[in-house]
């Protein structure tokens, strides 16, 4: 587990670092993504993002759009740095996006790449279950795995 980990919204010098570490990361590499791309995605204006800091260091980030899929609130991205893999941030992220809208939404949802299993094992870990798949919905050959999870008891 990481030590004293923040979590706070993404300053314009953080969305550059968080585009550098996207486009030089699974499963965005596979995807194709490319730093240009990348920039445009972080810093569409009706997603959030915030980033996870080890002291004045940037480790991470998650990406989510409130309204993403089908209303409701949508992780569109999460990275960690090599260096951090493993250490509980990516589970800190997903906690604090999913407390974040717990006060207002139900549901949340996320897609995971076919061929990214070690994120689809720890989603699988927090909670969330496969509700569907798109088979070659963003490249030939892996599909998109669709998860959800209850914010709130059923």
């Amino acid at each position: 587990m990481a030590g004293a980990i923040t979590i706070e919204s993404a300053t314009d010098s953080d969305r550059e670092w968080c585009a550098q570490l996207m486009s030089s990361s699974e499963p965005w590499t596979t995807l194709g993504r490319t730093l240009d791309q990348c920039r445009a995605r972080l810093s569409h204006p009706e997603y959030l993002l915030w980033v996870a800091h080890d002291g004045d260091r940037p480790t991470g980030f998650l990406l989510a759009h409130p309204r993403g899929a089908m209303g409701s609130p949508y992780i569109a991205s999460i990275a960690v740095t090599p260096s951090h893999r493993g250490k509980g941030i990516g589970t800190q992220l997903a906690a604090y996006a999913e407390i974040y809208f717990a006060e207002t939404q139900r549901h949340i949802f996320l897609c995971v790449s076919s061929f990214n299993s070690r994120a689809r094992e720890l989603y699988e870990r927090l909670g969330y279950e496969t509700i569907g798949e798109l088979d070659g919905y963003a490249i030939p050959g892996a599909s998109e795995v669709l998860m959800h999870k209850w914010l709130v008891n059923q």
